[in-house]
């Protein structure tokens, strides 16, 4: 076994009062230095991970992302503060995580994990923590976990509700025992769609800290197998009980995964992060609608959006009205009446998509999914509007 390190009398005062926990001391404390955790993500959940887990001294914290600092990030992202607008999340993390502890050695990969690169970035490490907010690098996490042996922390945060596990322990489920196929593409909403409550990410990723700190040291009762729901709302947190499944195509006693795939198309998700499943319903980039809509031809604009989505940044200037996708089928009527075609958006192309094709199957003959959504229309035409 190799030596634990020593710590310095700055460090010896500096974690004094984990001393007197038997269940750390100083033993411990070496354990949390010599230990070497991966955050993936720096946002809701890799904000308190990022500055709990270095106040409470583990020696080495990498960090993925390869996104900035956007404004609506503030609300629950407490790593980052007003003047990183506009900042790489990662350099904003390792200031904040340095003035918490500079005994804590930052490793950035300013990268997007893929398949590709999974494998070589986790196998570096002894635990994973999953800070992100969708399907393809969830799976991607698990299978890549699993394949390396290394234990994970998962979190998800949505509305209200949170959940904290330890999947692809030795012996214990994996995030596929639980959860073996995604949901259909746009069932379950980010928190950019369905919102999340500021406060919850510091609550569920303090919890994912606290996993990992234990998993560490040894404390308490094993997390293996435990899936912890939280409700914020009446403050209840019950944990559900979890077997490794012996079918388990990735964990299983006869896996049928064994590499990385693509988790996009697993998903039924596609590289701009809309929904990647057939519908039948025809595209048109955001470049084109401009350049027909400057062209003076009579269009129907859809947006399929919530409205305080439509409240950030719309296409209202150019004659949008918003429909929110659940009420979609309401005016197919008006619209097989109407003349001209009907182009439909949301905020990347997934939702407008669904919603296209409902109307198609309505009897609404001339419909376009605006492919990207708004977000491709600020790319490409205004940008201008806002980012959300």
């Amino acid at each position: 076994m190799t030596a634990l390190p020593d710590l310095s009398p700055d460090e010896l005062l500096r974690y004094s009062r984990h001393f007197p926990l038997s269940e750390v001391g100083v033993e411990g404390q070496k354990r949390l230095k010599a230990a070497r955790v991966l955050l993936v993500g720096m946002g809701g959940l890799g904000s308190p991970l990022g500055l709990y887990l270095s106040a409470a001294g583990v020696g080495t914290l990498g960090l993925v992302d390869d996104d900035v600092v956007d404004a609506s990030n503030l609300q629950r992202q407490v790593i980052h503060g007003t003047s990183d607008l506009g900042r790489p999340k990662l350099e904003s993390a390792r200031d904040r995580i340095a003035d918490v502890n500079p005994h804590v050695q930052v490793v950035l990969h300013p990268t997007r994990l893929t398949s590709e690169n999974a494998l070589e970035i986790l196998g570096d490490y002894d635990v994973v923590v999953d800070g992100t907010d969708n399907f393809p690098t969830r799976y991607l996490v698990n299978d890549a976990c699993v394949l390396l042996g290394i234990p994970y922390v998962y979190g998800s945060i949505l509305r209200f509700d949170g959940q904290v596990a330890l999947f692809a322990a030795e012996d214990g489920p994996c995030y596929r025992c639980l959860f073996r196929d995604p949901p259909p593409p746009g069932l379950v909403p980010n928190c950019a769609e369905g919102g999340v409550i500021g406060v919850l990410p510091g609550i569920v990723g303090s919890l994912q800290a606290l996993e990992v700190i234990k998993w560490i040291v040894g404390a308490g009762t094993s997390p293996v197998g435990k899936l912890h729901l939280l409700d914020a709302l009446d403050l209840s947190l019950r944990t559900l009980t979890i077997d490794r499944d012996p079918e388990c195509p990735v964990c299983g006693d006869d896996p049928t995964v064994t590499e990385l795939i693509d988790y996009e198309a697993f998903c039924g998700v596609d590289a701009a992060g809309g929904h990647a499943e057939e519908t039948g319903v025809p595209g048109i980039t955001a470049a084109e609608l401009a350049r027909r809509l400057d062209d003076g031809e009579s269009l129907t604009l859809i947006d399929v959006r919530e409205p305080h989505e439509w409240e950030i940044a719309n296409l209202g200037s150019r004659g949008a009205r918003l429909v929110p996708q659940a009420g979609i089928l309401n005016v197919a009527d008006e619209l097989r009446s109407g003349a001209g075609p009907v182009v439909v958006y949301c905020k990347s192309g997934g939702r407008s998509r669904a919603a296209a094709a409902r109307l198609a199957d309505a009897g609404v003959t001339d419909v376009l999914n605006l492919e990207g959504g708004i977000l491709a229309w600020r790319d490409e035409v205004d940008p201008a509007l806002a980012k959300y």
